[in-house]
């Protein structure tokens, strides 16, 4: 049996803060890294503040991009006023994938404990395009981009992973 080859695909990062600079944005920085080294290609990365309608307005562009297939983003999924990320992206969900909250969460309590229920971080289908929103924190970012998304975005994943899936998210 041949290895399967690897298959890159083109992402987005998305950091969604009021504060956030190109500078300061640990988190992005992470994730862009993560999917650089894995051999993925970054399509876009932007800063987009904590408002529903300029998130919505991002995603649905970014869901529009053909060089997007994969969009993360990190930030706004607690449980503030202000944290209005699934909101957002529910908004342009035409499917859920809830396992990865689900199992991002138990990951996460064994590092943090108790704490990772104030998480809503979650995952879901934006017509063609895979949409993963990760809180805000490094720690967190980096535990779902190794244990979760760089795996399942990586062909040679078996016994199955989201990129040899693609094909099949506009079935109807």
């Amino acid at each position: 049996m041949s290895e399967r080859e690897f298959q890159p695909l083109g992402c987005a990062v998305v950091t969604v803060s009021d504060t956030r600079s190109p500078e300061t944005d640990r988190s992005g920085d992470l994730v862009a890294q993560r999917l650089e080294q894995a051999g993925h290609r970054l399509a876009d990365r932007r800063i987009v503040k904590d408002e529903r309608a300029e998130l919505e307005e991002a995603f649905r562009a970014l869901m529009a991009d053909p060089e997007v297939a994969v969009v993360i983003s990190t930030g706004g999924t607690g449980i503030t006023g202000r944290d209005v990320t699934p909101e957002a992206a529910d908004a342009v969900y035409t499917k859920a994938i809830p396992g990865f909250g689900e199992l991002f969460r138990w990951l996460s309590y064994e590092e943090i404990g108790p704490s990772t229920i104030q998480s809503r971080a979650q995952a879901g289908l934006a017509g063609t395009t895979l949409m993963f929103n990760l809180p805000g924190s490094s720690g967190a970012c980096r535990l779902a981009m190794d244990a979760l998304i760089i795996p399942q975005l990586d062909y040679r994943t078996r016994p199955c992973n989201f990129a040899e899936m693609m094909p099949r998210f506009s079935e109807t």
